[in-house]
């Protein structure tokens, strides 16, 4: 994929996000592995088998009460560049009716550590004062070769079996 269509999707993929939640929510998939007997529901932007064939991922995986949000991207460090990452993680998050409030642990990789750093209040803003376990870490290069963040999390949903 040329460089401008990379950057095309990855604006597609920020900007469409998670619309229509509600009727996404609704599509998940619920595969059982058969070894294990591990349910496991899955969602992925806008795929009909709720993951990524070509790059071999799903966006979000919810075992028992425990979301795993895979990594969100951004070649933008500024605030804005960091707040949209965690709108598109508020997104996902929203999907199975959880909200920052759900995060307990935060994984976030970067190019550049002080930048991020320097823009912390973007960051922070998105957990509102309840701050996750988290893992900051300085990377020489993501999977996508222009992109300077990618933020992944772990979320706990409500156990309303108790």
């Amino acid at each position: 994929m040329t460089k401008p269509a990379v950057l095309c999707y990855y604006l597609l993929f920020i900007i469409a996000g998670c619309e229509n939640v509600g009727e996404q929510k609704e599509t998940l998939s619920k595969p059982a592995n058969k070894s294990t007997g591990i349910l496991k529901e899955k969602w992925h932007w806008d795929s009909k088998t709720n993951q990524n064939e070509d790059a071999g991922y799903a966006q979000v995986v919810k075992v028992g009460n425990t979301l795993y949000i895979s990594g969100i991207p951004t070649h933008d460090l500024s605030p804005v560049g960091i707040t949209r990452v965690y709108d598109a993680l508020e997104k996902c998050l929203n999907t199975f009716g959880a909200s920052s409030q759900n995060v307990v642990k935060e994984n976030l990789y970067t190019t550049d550590i002080e930048q991020v750093k320097k823009y912390n209040a973007a960051r922070k803003a998105f957990y509102k004062g309840d701050f996750p376990a988290a893992t900051w870490v300085q990377v020489t290069r993501l999977y996508e070769a222009d992109s300077k963040l990618e933020v992944e999390l772990i979320a706990q949903l409500e156990d309303t079996n108790q």
